[in-house]
């Protein structure tokens, strides 16, 4: 690692000062020579450093979860932490989410915060003082105490809007396990002024306060990692507490006397869990005394306690959880007094218990815990290893069951996604229903249980591939994970949930970040099921829309990726033409605002037509994004109870939207997605698109191949069966064909697994719900069979003009419960629908009909009384 202080250097220099560096560096010292004077780094001896990164120094940057540095930002390292501050450049932001919006920057705050060499940075940014917005520099501090170093915000007088300038600095040392954040206010007013020093972090979900420490603990508590921090009076610094004289929420505010400086401080530390960092905080603070802890947990059936969590009392609701290492091991300071805690560990009933610390006297304590009761899996496909999910459903006296947080693979609440078919789950005792699934293709397993105290469950099935797919691939366009900002699911469990939900390819589609999936995707070693491209979902206060594929560029803000534009079209084409203009590009626009986008550009309740000429800049437009189709309404907007509870909302259709556009002539390919951001619930698998591709095999996936089809609109959207249209001359979804005599040979074919209902195919003819062409299961029960093929028929269809034809195929009466169990999408009905296929019946080429299909186009400011009166409910 290198401290560089960029100064000029004459051309004829140069060459001389790289030999001398790569010298030096085989020394473990390195030495520059600017202008004749000599500095001497001591890069690799002991003491703290500080580097600013560039091309030569980028892989050592810090790693994890949340890390997010790029060229030009500084790090911070000690014995004992590694620290990202982020560089003062243009629109430098930690991810899209850390504060959203226009003005939302964030340079010279802390990025990454994780112990040294561990590379389990959980920070999103840690802002002083809810720093963000413009500064002034961010600068290395040149002159640090022995064996610490700094880096400086300097936000000036005039920049900071209240001419009071203000510096942070972030100082490490080897004395310290954490970093030291002192921040000074220089009022350069006559008058005195009112200043906010509330410390804001992200993103922290579990969180709380242990005798006035501030703490979190990381999303996931498998990664075992915890913040805290404190005020403190390190460096000069006063007591920030004693000067607040207003507090609420995100706000402590102090008052600053005309012409005062004034420096306060705090010291955030890191550790394995939150428990460790508030005791390393507490020790630098010296308020109350702490003593060192070690305890052993070990377990009566000798198995390893790896996943237990010891939870000590906290200021409130939330309790800070100590974590073991591998051995089962927990080392770290902690408070003097007499402690009541609670040991728990998911599938091993809890062991309360209670420990005494006294002054100066390092304790040590042992704890063996109960027997670990657990279900053993053993899951293949037509005999093949494979990526599969778990649902346990407790029977009627077990307790509700909580494996973890709704955004991890491996335990999310009563699920459990794997990433191959051999594993072990921790459960407590009880009796459970055991599901085991892999999508929609695939046959189902369940098994009862009565699962005993300390007892280990063997579940061995193989599931069977019942649905003929052959040539066609299911994909999911839409996903998110961590790296988006507006969620935290691991990436790493993102990809193991689409494995598990038999997503064949899903390209990565990150909130304003360049990424790819490959690199998880290979860790996993989820090559033979899951194929990726790197791309990204553009994002602001209007439309968002993804893209692929695209070259992240890690060095740069968003990994190189454009800037989002108010103007969809402007953002289209900034995709079309970014990095490298590539034919085979995609571009789809994202949930969108059908009148916004469409109809009314500025939603004043007047039709203006829509960002004119958008749909020509766009290859598809997500009909369906996670919730319950509506290409069946017979409207394009409701009236139903508002989300707050009170009174009553709007709800606009776009599938409608997307048919009344359709007869305008705006051919626009529909697209489903699950846009997901957990994983039980907004999860993975229910919305997806299936597309035509000459390979069955994931890993011989072409992208192009991909991009090209769905470009021509050969796409069938479907939240669970597996539809087949196509005409008696082969043309399927997105094709053309002329059409002599008017009468259509139309093949359906509908494929469901025995645990999805069918009960209704209808065929739309541009648009509209001809009664003709209506089948149902009370009164067409001959057409409805049973087993996998659920729906078998040759329709003959009467045409008398150009028209598109989309077939749907709905489970009305049904759900997708016994696929997603308590998640959310289990309330998703089955629902399959093709891209139109066009029928020219004149041979002058298709003419759309300009049917509104009886309603005019939505716009904007459509209230509940409007509507209501357009409905005839009013």
């Amino acid at each position: 690692m290198e401290s560089i202080h960029r100064m000029p250097v004459r051309k004829s220099d140069r060459k001389s000062l790289l030999t001398l560096k790569k010298s030096l560096q085989d020394t473990f010292m390195k030495m520059f020579v600017w202008l004749g004077i000599f500095t001497v780094i001591c890069v690799h001896c002991p003491g703290a450093e500080v580097v600013e990164l560039g091309s030569e120094n980028f892989d050592s940057r810090p790693g994890g979860k949340e890390a997010d540095s790029i060229a030009g930002d500084f790090v911070l390292r000690s014995k004992y932490v590694e620290a990202v501050i982020s560089g003062d450049l243009p629109l430098r932001r930690a991810n899209m989410s850390a504060y959203y919006g226009d003005g939302n920057h964030t340079p010279g705050c802390l990025y990454d915060l994780t112990p040294t060499g561990k590379n389990n940075d959980q920070l999103t940014v840690f802002s002083p003082c809810l720093q963000k917005g413009d500064v002034s520099s961010v600068t290395i501090d040149r002159e640090n105490p022995s064996g610490t170093a700094a880096v400086k915000t300097y936000i000036s007088a005039a920049t900071s809007g209240k001419n009071v300038a203000v510096t942070h600095e972030y100082r490490v040392s080897d004395s310290w396990n954490g970093i030291l954040i002192s921040t000074t206010f220089d009022n350069q007013s006559d008058k005195a002024v009112p200043q906010n020093i509330y410390d804001h972090w992200t993103q922290m979900r579990v969180q709380g306060s242990t005798k006035g420490i501030r703490w979190a603990d990381a999303i996931d508590p498998a990664d075992k990692c915890g913040y805290a921090f404190a005020w403190v009076t390190e460096g000069g610094a006063t007591d920030a507490e004693s000067r607040i004289v207003k507090r609420s929420n995100r706000n402590l505010t102090i008052e600053l006397a005309a012409g005062e400086t004034l420096k306060i401080a705090r010291f955030l530390a890191v550790g394995n869990s939150p428990a460790e960092a508030i005791g390393l905080v507490a020790e630098v603070r010296r308020k109350l005394n702490t003593t060192p802890l070690t305890w052993q947990l070990s377990a009566i059936d000798k198995s390893r306690v790896t996943n237990a969590k010891i939870l000590f009392p906290g200021d409130g609701k939330a309790h800070p959880a100590a974590y073991p290492d591998a051995a089962g091991k927990l080392s770290f300071p902690w408070f003097v007094g007499s402690h009541p805690v609670e040991i728990r560990d998911i599938g091993r009933e809890t062991v309360t218990d209670e420990i005494a610390l006294e002054v100066n006297k390092p304790a040590s304590k042992t704890t063996q815990l109960p027997a670990l009761s657990s279900v053993q899996f053993s899951i293949s496909a037509d005999g093949g290893d494979t990526p599969c999910k778990i649902q346990f459903a407790p029977r009627q006296g077990t307790a509700k069951l909580n494996l973890g947080p709704s955004d991890r693979a491996h335990g999310c609440v009563d699920q459990w996604h794997s990433e191959k078919g051999k594993f072990t789950v921790p459960l407590p005792a009880g009796e459970y229903q055991v599901t085991v699934t892999r999508g929609p293709e695939f046959s189902r397993y369940t098994e009862m249980i009565a699962l005993k105290p300390g007892e280990t469950i063997p579940i061995e099935t193989d599931l069977k591939r019942v649905i003929d797919s052959t040539g066609w691939v299911s994909t999911d366009f839409h996903n998110h994970s961590t790296p988006s900002g507006d969620n935290t699911c691991g990436t790493d469990d993102r990809l193991i949930n689409l494995a598990a939900e038999h997503i064949e390819f899903a390209p990565t589609t990150e909130h304003n970040r360049l990424y790819d999936w490959k690199p998880h995707i290979d860790k996993l070693k989820l090559d033979r099921f899951v194929k990726t491209v790197a791309g990204m979902e553009l994002t602001g206060r209007g439309a968002h829309i993804n893209c692929f594929p695209l070259t992240p560029e890690p060095m740069k803000q968003d990994s190189g990726a454009p800037v989002w534009n108010k103007d969809p079209r402007i953002s289209s084409l900034s995709l079309e033409n970014w990095q490298k203009r590539d034919p085979d590009r995609w571009i789809h626009l994202n949930h969108p605002d059908m009148s916004e986008n469409f109809v009314d550009r500025d939603r004043d309740g007047v039709a203006d037509g829509g960002f004119a000429y958008f749909g020509k800049y766009i290859n598809a437009l997500e009909t369906q994004n996670y919730r319950n189709s509506n290409i069946l309404s017979k409207a394009p907007f409701t009236v139903g109870p508002a989300k707050t509870g009170l009174g009553k909302q709007v709800t606009v259709f776009r599938e409608f939207i997307w048919l009344q556009l359709l007869n305008q002539g705006m051919k626009v390919w529909g697209i489903g997605v699950a846009d997901a951001h957990h994983v039980h619930g907004n999860g993975v698998g229910s919305w997806r698109t299936y597309l035509p591709c000459s390979t069955d095999n994931p890993a011989e996936i072409d992208w192009r191949e991909i991009s090209r089809n769905a470009r021509k609109g050969q796409m069938v959207l479907s939240s669970g069966p597996y539809l087949e249209v196509e005409t008696e001359k082969g043309t399927i979804a997105g094709g053309e064909e002329v059409l002599k005599g008017g009468k259509l040979k139309l093949n359906v074919k509908v494929q469901c697994p025995d645990w999805m209902k069918l009960d209704r195919v209808q065929v739309l003819i541009n648009g509209r719900q001809d009664k003709n062409y209506n089948y149902t299961i009370a009164d067409n029960k001959a057409m409805f069979k049973d087993g996998v093929v659920r729906f078998d028929e040759s329709l003959s269809i009467e045409l008398r003009e150009d028209t598109h034809i989309i077939v749907v195929a709905a489970g009305e009466n049904g759900d997708l419960i016994s696929w997603f169990g308590t998640s959310s999408q289990g309330g998703i009905r089955p629902c399959a629908y093709n891209n139109p296929i066009f029928i020219d019946i004149d041979g002058n080429g298709f003419q759309p009909n300009g049917d509104t299909l009886g309603f005019e186009l939505p716009v904007g400011r459509l209230t509940v009384q409007k509507v209501e009166a357009l409905l005839g409910n009013g």
